[in-house]
């Protein structure tokens, strides 16, 4: 009898912890599945065409790494350009900055190339036990704007498990398994190899096949990261790299100078550089979501970089940018991108006039500093 009263004991405690996991689960669904759906963007006035990734490489096609691309075509003689953004999804600054461009930019001469969410994968999940925010609003002057705060790597759902030793295809060089999902650590790609190098292959099939003269990778990095506040530039972009650091000099603008390292591989900047004829360049701003001393997570965080813990940490002399009680603000952080971005372009049509790409609509970094980011959205 005893045992009899156990086993129904055992039994209930079991249907209620079986009630409670279908309970969260209806509970968290809806939001996982939000995750997984396109986020939707708006076509700018210079928007001309918006294809899909898989144009270049039909490998891609109907999956996850089949991301949009906005196509901004002056119709007159000129170069080309290629802004990624969203290469990793939990770098807000870099894509905001795309969507910035793709909403507002109009073409004077040349065409300009943007894909906003570089690896859509990683903007599906959150990575686990970081406690970050999927989501932040921003109040633009065409309404609420909801925009999505990814992972930095590929979704597991896509491409999983990790090896125990990442081995990048192309030069065997070994990283941690885990950056086997890292898009900025596949580059040139693979036409058959895994999910993030067959993403990688498509850019890189994208840069080839429409002569792309500059490609510029946009992304954040943890105040505490050296290289910040900086343009990485291959060598062969060193010309334009550096005529873009005096552009913004003048304007006020501090940016740093970093060659691209030929000993670390797979990133953008490097093998971009390597394997095809464009200009390899990509910009880092500062992001205290993506470091290890940050406090409390949260859209607050992404929205105005204020934290106690960095300010502490700049007063103990361990950080590589300037860092007080203003914090380091979204609106400010992509305002460094666009600006670097127009700095480029301008530095780029004075060493090759016939190849410039002149933009109109774009707000300066002052008109971003100042105004922040909702008027232009």
């Amino acid at each position: 009898m005893e045992l009899n009263r156990q086993h129904l004991s055992n039994r209930n405690l079991n249907l209620v912890l079986l009630a409670i996991v279908v309970i969260v689960c209806l509970y968290v669904t809806p939001g996982y599945l939000a995750m997984r759906r396109p986020e939707a963007l708006r076509k700018g006035p210079g928007v001309t065409r918006i294809a899909h990734l898989s144009e270049w490489f039909e490998g891609i096609k109907g999956t996850a790494g089949d991301t949009d691309v906005y196509i901004l075509d002056s119709g007159k003689p000129g170069g080309s350009a290629l802004i990624l953004g969203g290469t990793h999804a939990n770098e807000p600054a870099g894509y905001m900055a795309a969507i910035l461009m793709l909403e507002n930019a109009v073409p004077a001469q040349g065409r300009l190339y943007i894909i906003p969410h570089a690896n859509a994968s990683a903007l599906t999940y959150t990575d686990p036990m970081e406690g970050v925010p999927r989501e932040f609003t921003l109040q633009a002057a065409s309404g609420k704007r909801v925009f999505r705060h990814g992972s930095r790597a590929t979704s597991p759902m896509n491409q999983w498990p990790d090896p125990d030793i990442y081995v990048h295809a192309s030069s065997g060089q070994q990283l941690s398994g885990s950056e086997t999902r890292n898009l900025n650590r596949a580059y040139p790609g693979r036409a058959d190899g895994n999910f993030t190098e067959m993403i990688a292959y498509a850019i890189t099939s994208l840069i080839r096949k429409d002569s792309i003269d500059i490609t510029i990778d946009l992304h954040e990095a943890a105040p505490e990261y050296p290289v910040i506040n900086a343009i990485v530039a291959h060598e062969r972009a060193m010309p334009t790299a550096s005529g873009a650091i005096l552009n913004l000099e003048i304007e006020g603008v501090v940016m740093g100078l970093e060659p691209s390292p030929a000993s670390l591989r797979g990133l953008s900047h490097r093998e971009l550089g390597d394997s095809t004829a464009t200009l390899a360049l990509l910009m880092e701003s500062p992001n205290a979501t993506q470091g290890r001393l940050r406090g409390r997570t949260d859209e607050a965080l992404i929205l105005t970089g204020k934290d106690s813990q960095y300010v502490r940490g700049q007063k103990l002399g361990r950080l590589f940018v300037p860092y007080d009680e203003k914090g380091w603000p979204l609106h400010l952080r992509v305002a460094r991108h666009v600006g670097g971005l127009q700095a480029i372009f301008a530095a780029h049509a004075m060493t090759a006039p016939e190849r410039a790409i002149v933009l109109g609509g774009v707000p300066t970094y002052d008109e971003l500093a100042t105004k922040r980011l909702e008027p232009f959205l």
